[in-house]
């Protein structure tokens, strides 16, 4: 007769020896990229080798009874955290082995703190995760030291920008050092997996309510009510233990929460993700092969055609503009601070070129920083 403890050591056995794999990967990966420092390679990622790769652990999947897909999935995420590995080395920006802390606006499980969590998963050394109660305290802990990251939602393809974010990079002096992209899935989480009929109200942070309102509507017995958090909201239900609540948030809040999904992916828009930003104090000079997004902070002067002029500028110097925002500027009454995003890297001879010309056109102009882009998951 099989012996259940026998099987769950074998299993512990069997992932301590994956664990260990993955850590030997990881020192390969770091000999790649010593190797890169010194020239070896024009390029970090090797598309066509990564695609190589994933077909044939993909057939070697098939071979040995597993789904492909399965076996894919795995694999990207490994690909994905060997880049951004190199990414950091070749920039010399993971050397220290300290403590560092990572500040974002929630609490545990929410949004913020997953997004956090993944960006940080490639770097080495330890990190821990202060959840705040707002923007203002993410930038405050950040500028006086107490953690040396921020994580700030900027952009969210259903809501539009997160403008209170864009105020803060231009009123305080950090720098942007990395994004992260997630998708959305929001999930109706309840004690237990019970029938949504049941359910009499729905807590959530009034953004994810808001995205979500064509599955809210469809509850005509139930009430929408805005919390502070959606990680909150998932605390909340937990805390009360009151079957006719339930909550809208990550399913990795109710993992840490003890709750059901009891329905996923509800959002009106399926393609549902926020964008941060990764702000320190310090800006840090990412290697010319990592494909970069560069950020800056202009005014224009107030001169008939002056934002145009502007744009034909980092045309002219061949940088593709991925974002343009505007938002008044303090102070100064109609006046509007311009925030753009574009590809190119501030180390780049193009980029310095292009900013040394833009310069005539504008009476402000900061910039953020060049940090790795990311591309969607």
């Amino acid at each position: 007769m099989v012996d259940l403890d026998e099987i769950r050591q074998s299993l512990d056995a069997l992932d301590r020896e994956i664990v260990g794999a993955l850590s030997r990967r990881d020192e390969f990966v770091r000999q790649v990229a010593d190797l890169k420092r010194g020239g070896a390679l024009n390029t970090v990622r090797d598309v066509q080798r990564e695609e190589a790769l994933l077909d044939r652990v993909a057939q070697m999947a098939g071979e040995m009874g597993l789904s492909a897909d399965y076996v894919t999935r795995l694999y990207r995420d490994i690909l994905d955290h060997s880049v951004r590995r190199q990414d950091l080395l070749l920039a010399g920006a993971d050397a220290d082995l300290e403590v560092r802390t990572v500040a974002y606006q929630g609490t545990q499980g929410s949004y913020s703190h997953v997004a956090a969590n993944r960006h940080f998963a490639s770097h080495a050394g330890r990190f821990s995760f202060a959840g705040m109660s707002n923007f203002r305290q993410v930038v405050d802990a950040v500028v006086s030291g107490r953690a040396q990251f921020g994580c700030l939602p900027i952009e969210n393809t259903t809501a539009g920008s997160i403008n209170d974010t864009y105020d803060l990079l231009a009123a305080h002096d950090l720098a942007v050092v990395g994004e992260e992209i997630l998708r959305i899935e929001h999930c109706v989480l309840a004690l237990d997996d019970i029938d949504l009929s049941r359910i009499r109200r729905v807590y959530s942070q009034a953004p994810a309510l808001a995205q979500c309102s064509d599955f809210l509507y469809r509850l005509d017995h139930c009430q929408a009510v805005s919390w502070t958090d959606t990680a909150l909201s998932a605390e909340k239900v937990a805390r009360e233990q009151d079957l006719s609540q339930a909550a809208i948030a990550s399913e990795e809040a109710g993992r840490l929460y003890g709750l059901t999904v009891i329905a996923r992916d509800i959002a009106n828009n399926r393609d549902n993700f926020t964008r941060w930003a990764v702000v320190t104090t310090e800006q840090v000079e990412y290697d010319l092969r990592t494909p970069c997004k560069t950020s800056l902070v202009i005014a224009t002067k107030d001169e008939h055609g002056a934002l145009l002029e502007c744009l034909k500028v980092l045309a002219a110097h061949g940088l593709n503009l991925t974002k343009l925002e505007s938002r008044p500027r303090p102070g100064v009454v109609w006046e509007y601070l311009f925030y753009l995003d574009f590809e190119g890297n501030l180390a780049q001879p193009e980029v310095q070129s292009a900013l040394s010309a833009l310069r005539p056109h504008v009476s402000h102009l900061k910039t953020l920083g060049s940090y790795p882009a990311r591309q969607r998951p």
